[in-house]
């Protein structure tokens, strides 16, 4: 249940209609107060007939209120339109799957949710003024409260065009994504390295649980499995982590004694939906501006400096990796492991970040020459031996690529002079880069 109120969590967060629902009847509730204050005659007499309340009659006041209305009405449409065209662009040259940025911005639903706040309080308001023949009522404090909105929606206006305009450039795009790889990374990481899962051999007599559902693993309640493993003094072996797809039929986990409420119990901890997507899957942010990069570099786009941004984002990154280390998934109690996870490695995240890259990218030196850069980067203050093979591997794929694809010789020898360089960094730090780069 935990697992399912998690997702359930993120749906409603990442909606776009709920806050703009919430200040729509935020502005029906106002309405409904300031009448009643209104007909309570609790206000002071001095205070009705000072300049700072509306003190006109009941003609004014339905004729500010249907004005109010309908220009508040008038503009979310206008609003609306805007966001729906900065979509549709943003889907086209970033990709549909950052349209997700978009719809959960803040700046976004609380523009609408102004306008259409107003558009609700005027018309709540609207109804309760009355002419002489109707027994003369005019909320003057509501009435002054719906000016005071309107002019808050002008502001919110402004601030409206001057917000999508930064949202659809793509550089704000690559920092925002960058920072949600950012934020993931301090989520899913630990300072001191956890210890590594049993071997494949503890798991030989393990029987398997199969799962009859389909879709994408975006919720997993670690420790409720892990209470109700200890519980049944049994341990599990799951075989999908948050961001795999689950197949009907598949087998999601193995278990260690096999208990009776085994599936159930795994179904209660996992929530699946249609698309990929979880507080828990670090690849999922990382592929996001993968998946800006690969599009810039598209012959549709034919645009390298995106990529270029995106690749310095993804080295910013790893130099944040260095002090940390990414978690085993493992849960032992004296000694027994209790729940296994499978997580994403070292060697795995790089892949991700970079493989995409430069298979897409391997006809050009710029964004060839830029991973090499980045790699050389990191590697001036990453030290562990694992971790450097791994962007040592990833160097060495750069320069081969560019040996198969770069036909420029010139283009050609700055590439194999940044993969030595690469090399000087790793083994003699950044006075042999500097002598390696000068040798040339």
């Amino acid at each position: 249940m935990k697992a399912r109120l998690k997702r359930a969590v993120d749906v409603v967060s990442e909606t776009f209609w709920v806050v703009p629902g919430l200040i729509t009847l935020a502005g029906i509730i106002l309405a409904l107060i300031l009448v009643q204050v209104d007909g309570s005659e609790i206000l002071p007499p001095w205070l009705l007939d000072s300049a700072w309340l509306y003190n006109g009659g009941s003609t004014g006041a339905r004729t500010l209120l249907g004005a109010v209305a309908s220009s508040t009405i008038g503009v979310a449409g206008t609003v609306f339109s805007i966001t729906i065209a900065a979509l549709s662009l943003a889907a086209g040259q970033m990709g549909p799957r950052l349209l997700r940025n978009f719809t959960k911005d803040r700046g976004n639903q609380i523009t609408l949710g102004a306008f259409l706040g107003t558009f609700s309080y005027s018309l709540m308001v609207l109804r309760t003024v009355r002419s002489e023949e109707e027994g003369a009522f005019v909320p003057h404090l509501s009435l002054t409260f719906g000016i005071v909105l309107a002019f808050v929606c002008v502001g919110m206006l402004v601030y409206f065009v001057g917000h999508m305009a930064g949202r659809i450039n793509v550089d704000t795009v690559v920092d925002l994504v960058s920072e949600d790889v950012r934020r993931s990374m301090e989520r899913l990481t630990v300072k001191e390295p956890k210890p590594d899962p049993p071997p494949l051999g503890f798991w030989d007599s393990a029987k398997q649980v199969d799962d009859s559902r389909r879709g994408y693993l975006q919720q997993l309640d670690a420790s409720g499995l892990a209470q109700w493993a200890l519980e049944k003094k049994t341990s599990v072996l799951m075989l999908v982590r948050p961001g795999d797809y689950v197949f009907p039929g598949a087998p999601i986990a193995f278990v260690k004694p096999m208990v009776e409420d085994a599936e159930e119990a795994i179904r209660i901890a996992t929530a699946l939906g249609p698309q990929r997507g979880s507080s828990a899957d670090i690849e999922f942010a990382v592929r996001q501006l993968v998946e800006v990069a690969v599009r810039a570099l598209s012959p549709g786009i034919n645009d390298p400096l995106t990529a270029v941004s995106v690749i310095d984002r993804l080295g910013a990154a790893l130099c944040d990796l260095v002090p940390l280390h990414l978690s085993t998934g493992v849960v032992f109690d004296h000694g027994r492991p209790v729940v296994v996870i499978p997580s994403v490695d070292y060697d795995g995240l790089v892949n991700a970040m970079f493989h995409m890259i430069r298979q897409n990218g391997s006809g050009s030196p710029a964004v060839l020459i830029r991973i090499l850069d980045v790699l050389t980067a990191v590697v001036t203050s990453e030290r562990a031996p694992s971790r450097v093979a791994t962007l040592q591997r990833h160097a060495d794929l750069v320069l081969d690529d560019a040996g198969r694809n770069i036909q420029s010789p010139a283009d050609l020898h700055d590439i194999q002079t940044r993969h030595r360089g690469f090399v000087a960094m790793k083994e003699r730090g950044p006075l042999g880069y500097l002598e390696a780069l000068a040798s040339v």
